[in-house]
């Protein structure tokens, strides 16, 4: 049996980068102050739904929630196999919390259709929140399985998955639609593929075009171009939040209960130190002593 697959990522900023510069006064983060990066639980999702399909077949669809340059993440995600991606973006989406966000997504997913696996990284590193993928299994009325680590087995009408923690592991089933979250251990995300990324190089949204055509001068016209990428499947969809039937009232900061009230930048400040010369006998020394104080 093939499976519809849906896999929610999302572009975080490098969070090595993040301090009190790059945060705006209402506690939430200045995105384009950062580099960005594909948030790295959300590249295991993904690679435990490009191999369901492998396996048994099916589509795999992505999907992401962020301004136009999140298309980036949309892209990497097409040159490691990923056959539709769709970019949700609208100014009353900024601001948005986790409780915010999962209803968006929710409306997004009721869209595209029936599906019978959802998945998303177990958390982002932006946030560490781990509440987006409960909360749209949530508003979706699917059951889920967090932490999910791999899939045992899988049929028509239910999965079983093993799940992890860092005191152990246990063996869940589940019946079908089902909602994963999953962890960094899961598994080893592919890389992109050469051959994908020279068919997907111009995949674009159409605010895009006029940069592309600086690049890509042969195709003269936007009109041209987009009709160039859409007989290539190469123009990423942009939904806003009329497009996916989404409540203003429940979007954005006014749809955000959660509210920011300092934001303190912690430096690590450096303790005692100890030179060990760089010889056996040092290290000798040394290991005697951590041995010694029960450090190992």
């Amino acid at each position: 049996m093939a499976y519809k697959c849906v896999v929610l990522v999302k572009q975080v900023p490098d969070t090595a980068n993040v301090g009190t510069r790059t945060m705006k006064e209402d506690g939430t983060v200045d995105r384009a102050a950062l580099p960005a990066i594909f948030n790295p639980e959300d590249l295991n999702a993904l690679e435990m739904a490009l191999q369901v399909r492998e396996q048994y077949g099916g589509q795999v669809t992505v999907l992401t929630m962020g301004p136009p340059r999140a298309t980036e993440v949309l892209r990497e995600a097409l040159y490691r196999g990923a056959e539709r991606v769709i970019l949700l973006t609208d100014r009353q989406f900024a601001g948005s919390d986790t409780l915010a966000t999962s209803y968006v997504l929710q409306c997004a997913v009721e869209r595209i259709g029936e599906c019978d696996l959802v998945f998303c990284g177990r958390q982002a590193i932006d946030g560490d929140t781990a509440q987006v993928g409960p909360q749209v299994a949530e508003k979706l009325g699917l059951p889920q399985i967090t932490y999910a680590e791999s899939i045992l087995t899988l049929n028509r009408d239910e999965i079983v998955v093993r799940r992890v923690f860092p005191l152990g592991q246990e063996t869940v089933k589940s019946p079908l639609p089902c909602l994963l979250t999953v962890v960094g251990s899961a598994n080893q995300p592919r890389p992109p593929s050469a051959r994908r990324m020279l068919a997907y190089k111009l995949a674009a949204i159409p605010s895009e075009y006029p940069a592309l055509l600086q690049r890509w001068p042969e195709f003269k016209t936007e009109e041209a171009l987009d009709r160039y990428l859409v007989e290539r499947d190469a123009r990423i969809p942009v939904w806003s939040a009329a497009d996916v039937d989404a409540d203003p009232d429940r979007l954005g900061l006014s749809g955000s209960p959660t509210k920011v009230s300092r934001i303190d930048h912690v430096v690590l400040g450096g303790g005692e130190s100890r030179t060990v010369p760089a010889n056996p006998e040092g290290i000798a020394a040394l290991i005697r002593e951590l041995v010694q104080d029960y450090v190992v």
